[in-house]
């Protein structure tokens, strides 16, 4: 089941347990809270086993046409069962409802660490397309890869 989480402290504690799963990829602390944080002011969606969020999107509307993925996340013990996916379909649907035409996500570029080839790997399959890398919009060692789709 998805739905749609309104209320802020909610959306911390899901954002929390779940990014701290997931040190891999959300390693940097500050980082990491800096997320946790500005989710809870954004559109929030979370998928749910057993009555347990267990997968979470935040979102942003970055111009009038289009809507950014601010952070996404799945616990570790549920990746490849396909939640991620259907966290994803619900968002692209909502963005959609709103008359958004386009989705951007922005993750580490695809060779540069294997845990987040993974991630690139997955919103190729969601459709996304390459858009720019930034090398140095968060520091070298991550240059920012940017993913585009139309809805």
């Amino acid at each position: 089941m998805v739905k749609m989480i309104t209320s802020k402290e909610e959306k911390e504690q899901i954002a929390r347990s779940i990014l701290y799963d997931l040190s891999s990829w959300f390693g940097i602390p500050e980082a990491l809270e800096e997320y946790i944080l500005k989710s809870q002011g954004m559109p929030f969606i979370a998928v749910y086993c057993d009555g347990v969020a267990v997968g979470f999107v935040s979102s942003k509307a970055t111009s009038d046409y289009t809507a950014e993925i601010y952070c996404m996340g799945v616990l570790k013990a549920y990746h490849g069962r396909g939640l991620g996916r259907k966290l994803f379909l619900e968002f692209e649907a909502i963005a959609k409802s709103k008359g958004y035409k386009y989705l951007q996500v922005k993750t580490v570029k695809y060779g540069k660490y294997e845990t987040y080839d993974k991630t690139n790997l997955f919103y190729k399959a969601m459709g996304f397309s390459e858009l720019e890398v930034f090398p140095t919009l968060w520091d070298e060692s991550n240059p920012c890869q940017v993913y585009v789709k139309a809805i």
